[in-house]
């Protein structure tokens, strides 16, 4: 069932295909129920809870940015100063990635989707090119952080880690900077057209109603002082004492209590991409309760940190990386591994999965429904040109970096 809806998001664009990623996910998921392949209660307890309150509140805090105005104000704010297709570029990549690491990947895909599009009308570039930019952006730059992207949070959380940004940042800060510097010279070289010397003229800034956007604002304000939180709590020594769904809960209420909005911004978010994350939770542990894929699990795989990094990207493309991670991380402990370059290895390899395929992570999935609802899109072919060679030279950093820690 997963090779065919590998197939179907690989294929939906062919000829007279035309599905949308959430549909075929969601026919996978009712499939394997329809035919006894995993129990209607095992479907029920494989959704994650956490994960879908955290995105529900950042699709709610997303969409708010955008029909307040305030991100069109943020955006102009923020790509200012470039004054190139090379700059604009690498102002997405850094910037972008470098957010992630604060904000969450899923977060940054919500709301940097629009953004890009807009930026790509406005000064006539590729939105292919912009929305891969983004895609590698913020898969990339979530690494550093253990509040990247989920599966760095759950490593945190389950291996009992002290100081954890202080440990992702002391082991990966470095070769993160490094591969988004490689993802500018991959797009630089696929697609040069796009980068020929033409200068980028910003229009003047568009007023911005600040007491039409006082709740999305204070939406943003509590985002950061609760991760700031948790990063003081980390370089402490204390675990993060913040969850993700406390965050997303703290988040919205600012907008669905005080905005005058709030219809409107709950109509427009987007429901179809919960429906995929709920759908692909099913069908994820259905395929793993075949035990099909731990029959290639073997002591070599979670134990040297070349095998742990190319196994997690690798596995992270059919059961997508939060599973794995859950799933892959006992595995590493139970082998008696555990040392922090390994689950440092873990951290990238199921991270930078997202950067070979659309379906390596589910930030990507994000971007291209929000893309595909004002008429863009990115096909399966064309993430791959950038993800294959991309991703093979971020993995050879990363073990470079994680085999001398």
């Amino acid at each position: 069932m997963l090779i065919a809806v590998f197939l179907l998001i690989a294929v939906r664009q062919v000829g007279r295909f035309n599905l949308k990623i959430w549909q075929i996910m969601l026919g996978g998921a009712l499939a394997v129920l329809i035919t006894g392949q995993i129990a209607p209660f095992d479907a029920l307890h494989a959704i994650n809870p956490d994960v879908m309150i955290f995105l529900f509140g950042m699709f709610v805090v997303g969409e708010a940015l955008v029909e307040s105005g305030y991100l069109a104000y943020i955006a102009h704010r923020f790509f200012s100063h470039a004054k190139n297709p090379d700059q604009l570029v690498l102002v997405i990549l850094f910037g972008m990635g470098l957010l992630s690491a604060l904000l969450m990947n899923d977060t940054l895909a919500i709301i940097g989707t629009p953004l890009v599009l807009a930026l790509a009308t406005r000064f006539k570039l590729s939105p292919t090119l912009l929305l891969i930019t983004l895609a590698v952006a913020i898969t990339t730059g979530s690494v550093m952080s253990p509040i990247g992207n989920p599966q760095n949070l759950l490593i945190a959380q389950d291996s009992g880690m002290t100081g954890a940004f202080v440990t992702f940042g002391s082991y990966l800060l470095i070769p993160t900077l490094i591969s988004l510097l490689i993802a500018f010279v991959v797009l630089r070289l696929l697609y040069s057209r796009e980068f020929l010397t033409r200068p980028i003229i910003h229009d003047p800034i568009s007023p911005c109603d600040m007491r039409a956007t006082l709740p999305v604002r204070c939406s943003l304000v509590i985002i950061l002082i609760l991760a700031s939180a948790n990063i003081g709590a980390s370089l402490l020594g204390a675990r993060m004492v913040i969850t993700l769904p406390l965050i997303a809960i703290a988040a919205v209420a600012p907008v669905l209590l005080l905005s005058r909005q709030r219809w409107t911004v709950l109509r427009g978010i987007d429901w179809a991409t919960l429906v995929f994350f709920a759908a692909m939770f099913v069908l994820m542990e259905s395929v793993w309760q075949t035990g099909f894929f731990q029959l290639f699990v073997n002591g070599s795989m979670v134990s040297s940190v070349p095998m742990i990094l190319t196994t997690s990207v690798l596995i992270s493309q059919f059961i997508s990386n939060v599973p794995f991670v859950a799933l892959f991380q006992p595995m590493i402990l139970a082998a008696g591994g555990g040392t922090t370059s390994q689950l440092m290895a873990l951290a990238a390899g199921s991270t930078i999965a997202g950067n070979l395929t659309i379906l390596g992570a589910a930030s990507n999935v994000i971007i291209i429904q929000n893309a595909e609802k004002q008429g863009q899109t990115i096909s399966f072919i064309e993430f791959a040109k950038v993800g294959i060679p991309l991703t093979i030279l971020q993995i050879g950093v990363y073990w470079i970096f994680l085999s001398v820690a």
